[in-house]
């Protein structure tokens, strides 16, 4: 009963500040044939990527590693294509500013790299489905000092 008690407080601590729980896309082993995905949220954008390893590898555990660099990977390049649509000031959209600034591109990459894996999720087959966050206001912080 108590730890019922501590589950409630927590999922409400949790809802209030914002953070909430990262939705699981993987179900029973299996990646479902839909993924439902708000890639931008109030405080932070988030992407998904999803990767497998050469099932020739001797062991589960390089598979999985492999599979998870992968995921990572393609959730980054999901996260750098959602963030280059993003309008800026002067209606310009984030890949204007990249084309015209190279620092800005450079420092784009890096804030992609720096995103925070929240959730890596293995498969039955040992697939990777891995969720990426990155917080708006670190986006916004770096192009205010740059615009």
């Amino acid at each position: 009963m108590k730890n019922n008690w501590r589950k409630v407080a927590w999922t409400i601590i949790m809802t209030l500040s914002g953070c909430g729980t990262v939705a699981n896309q993987v179900k029973n082993g299996k990646i479902p044939n839909t993924i439902n995905q708000e890639a931008e949220k109030e405080k932070y954008f988030e992407s998904i990527g999803i990767g497998a390893a050469d099932p020739s590898i001797p062991t589960e555990t390089q598979r999985k590693a492999l599979a998870r660099d992968a995921a990572i990977v393609k959730a980054q390049y999901e996260m750098l294509t959602l963030i280059e649509g993003v309008k800026i000031t002067g209606g310009i959209t984030v890949k204007k500013a990249m084309e015209s600034d190279s620092n800005i591109k450079t420092e784009v990459n890096a804030i992609i790299k720096g995103a925070e894996v929240v959730k890596s999720e293995f498969t039955s087959d040992n697939g990777c489905v891995v969720t990426l966050r990155l917080p708006k206001n670190r986006l916004s912080d770096m192009l205010e000092a740059r615009l």
